[in-house]
């Protein structure tokens, strides 16, 4: 067992980081320059928990940096943190879009506040991933809505005012039906087990016993809240307007980063506390994923806007997650982990050249893109590797990922799997199509003056490549720190599910 001072130091260290970004903010630079040394070292300590999480390959069904203290035992506040294989690769992924948002997505107008909230929003959402204790992730889960909402209504697009508002309704709305049932398992234990201490830690929370009806019901709360960040079809409503508008580090947090905090709270704490409600409902989330995956597959091909676009692939990106998070096989769970991070690269590739071309053009509409090819040939080859790894093509990272969901699903429930399949097809039509539109053709005007990538944007875009085709290639590391974890979790599932 290793020290969970690893875990508090990914937590505190862009915290303070932020604190020390506000002090020296009169000098210019200083508070990027603070930013991006955070951002290094929260890299550099993550993969050393990635590292030192391999020594626990053999027992990786339990939990590894594990610390509980109880801060408030009347109010059942608890500090407690753990990681295993379902949140190891969410915490290496966070430390790399803080980093890579700040190198790609640097945006001079008030600085020292920018990169401040970008901080705080990278502490939060590894509190979120490492949390142990249920409403120690809420507190976590919810507080990353604050920093989100101020930078897209900061330093968005036109729109910015009515889109951070949107992204805030929705989400905090959705979080209510969380809190209440998080609530309730709280008592509920507490009331059973005759104890005057009220804890909300994950392990005393999944021994709560209940009805079939209410864990269907408490199942449905916390499927709206996970569903609403995800976002899952039919609650996305808010993503395509607050992706467009959201400054370039902004739609990356939000769509590598906080999107893949709902599946995950979806498959932790809805699948994995209420294992009794799964043969009721699994059926019906694995419609919407599949809605989700051909509605985001429809909507992409007609995007105006380079931003939408990738807001409507996320979409349906995220709904192949959801089939494999509900699929109950361990190889469909371990996809929709691997997919989680996968994508988050992929994510943050698109966004780091659609911010780029942004900065050249002053616009994001497709329309007015057209014969990049010859002009930036080099963006044009990284964003090929990018549309490729999310069409699925093998030998990239996209391809074990989905692989891994349609077979696992398709061992359980054949028929949404093979619907599911479709959308393989549908991604390669308007990602083809898109990238025609963008990057094929003559270049005219403004268009066939524009500058190609240039060192920094280039080796900012490294890691985004190397991932994708190491991840691509050669798996098994990865998929051998996750699947022992997923495997112990399913079967955990399945048997609760069974005798509970």
């Amino acid at each position: 067992m290793h020290s969970s001072l690893w875990l508090s130091a990914l937590i505190v260290l862009p915290l303070v980081g932020a604190l020390l970004a506000m002090l020296v903010r009169k000098s210019p630079g200083a508070s990027y320059n603070v930013a991006v040394a955070v951002g290094v070292i929260e890299v550099v300590v993550s993969v050393i928990v990635a590292f030192l999480y391999s020594s626990h390959v053999s027992n990786a069904g339990t939990f590894d940096f594990v610390s509980r203290h109880v801060v408030s035992a009347p109010l059942g506040l608890a500090y407690d943190v753990a990681l295993d294989g379902l949140s190891l690769l969410m915490v290496v992924l966070t430390a790399l879009v803080l980093l890579l948002s700040l190198l790609g997505g640097r945006d001079k107008r008030r600085e020292p506040a920018f990169v401040s909230w970008l901080l705080i929003l990278t502490g939060l959402t590894m509190g979120s991933f490492v949390a142990h204790d249920v409403l120690e992730f809420f507190i976590f889960f919810e507080l990353t809505l604050v920093p989100c909402y101020f930078i897209i209504s900061g330093w968005g697009g036109a729109e910015r005012a009515r889109a951070a508002l949107k992204f805030f309704l929705y989400t905090f709305t959705a979080s209510a039906f969380l809190l209440v049932g998080i609530l309730y398992m709280g008592f509920a234990y507490q009331h059973q087990h005759a104890t005057t201490v009220l804890t909300f830690a994950y392990g005393a929370l999944s021994a709560t016993t209940m009805s079939h009806s209410v864990a269907v019901w408490l199942f449905i709360g916390f499927a709206l809240a996970f569903g609403a960040k995800a976002p899952i079809w039919p609650l996305h409503t808010w993503s395509p307007l607050t992706y467009a508008e959201a400054p370039t580090a902004g739609s990356i947090e939000l769509s590598a980063l906080l999107a893949k905090l709902g599946s995950y709270g979806l498959l932790r704490f809805a699948v994995g506390l209420l294992p009794l409600a799964q043969v009721s409902v699994r059926p019906y989330v694995l419609t919407l994923a599949v809605i989700g995956i051909l509605y985001g597959s429809i909507l992409a091909c007609v995007a105006t806007d380079l931003k939408r676009f990738v807001a409507y692939s996320s979409l349906a990106q995220m709904s192949f997650i959801t089939l494999g998070v509900m699929s109950g096989s361990t190889i469909g769970v371990t996809g929709a982990v691997l997919l989680m991070f996968n994508h988050g690269i992929i994510t943050i590739g698109f966004f780091l050249i659609i911010g780029f071309l942004e900065r050249r053009r002053q616009s994001i509409q497709i329309a007015d893109f057209r014969g990049l090819q010859g002009p930036a040939p080099v963006l044009s080859a990284l964003f090929t590797v990018a549309m490729l790894a999310s069409i699925g093509l093998p030998g990239l990272s996209g391809f074990i990922s989905e692989y891994l969901i349609l077979i696992g699903t398709f061992t359980t429930h054949a028929w949404w799997s093979v619907v599911a399949a479709l959308g393989v097809l549908a991604s390669a039509v308007y990602l083809l199509w898109a990238y025609q539109r963008v990057f094929h053709g003559r270049a005219e005007g403004a268009n066939a003056e524009i500058a190609d990538a240039s060192s920094a944007e280039r080796w900012v875009l490294v890691p985004v490549i190397v991932l994708i085709v190491v991840l691509g290639v050669f798996p098994k590391p990865v998929l051998d720190r996750i699947t022992p974890s997923v495997h112990n979790f399913v079967t955990q599932v399945a048997t609760a599910g069974v005798f509970k």
